[in-house]
């Protein structure tokens, strides 16, 4: 059986971001599953239109392995929902993937889950990233146990071998 792995969405999600890990995900084997908040189109930052597999509301964090959060301006909506943080923070606390790109550290940092942790993101959000306590390093990626980070879709090849890596250690 496939490990199934949240890949979430919401509007201004940056295309790129979503869904080369998406796919990159469900041809390496594993089952990627769109989640959102609420069964709509989404638009991305560049006007691609999305709808989610399925709602955040109606799955249960241990049913997955692992969860990506693309960047674009998305995370600044997700941070938002209180499902969205219990999902990424159970994740963490479990030791599953938590996979975050660009802007995506902005959910990490909603959830509680950077304080102490080396990663990276956009350079936008380092000043966030740190003041809540964590360690910012400008890297392409960067692996603190569970947690892999990157910094734009320039990185993605960097980021999804690490977060495939990740996921087969977790086997």
């Amino acid at each position: 059986m496939a490990k199934k792995i949240a890949v979430l969405l919401d509007d201004m999600v940056n295309e790129q971001e979503f869904i080369y890990p998406y796919y990159r995900l469900k041809e390496a084997g594993f089952e990627s599953i769109s989640l959102a908040a609420e069964k709509r189109v989404y638009k991305s930052k560049y006007g691609m239109s999305f709808t989610s597999d399925m709602l955040i509301e109606d799955v249960t964090p241990g049913e997955f392995d692992g969860v990506v959060v693309p960047g674009g301006y998305a995370p600044d909506f997700l941070r938002r929902k209180k499902t969205v943080l219990s999902l990424v923070s159970e994740m963490n606390d479990k030791g599953k993937l938590v996979a975050m790109i660009c802007h995506a550290g902005w959910v990490g940092i909603s959830a509680g889950i950077v304080k102490g942790r080396t990663l990276t993101s956009t350079s936008t959000i380092k000043d966030d990233l740190s003041n809540a306590g964590a360690i910012w390093v400008d890297q392409s990626v960067i692996v603190d146990g569970n947690l892999v980070t990157s910094r734009s879709p320039a990185d993605l090849p960097d980021f999804m071998r690490e977060v495939l890596r990740v996921l087969s250690a977790q086997r």
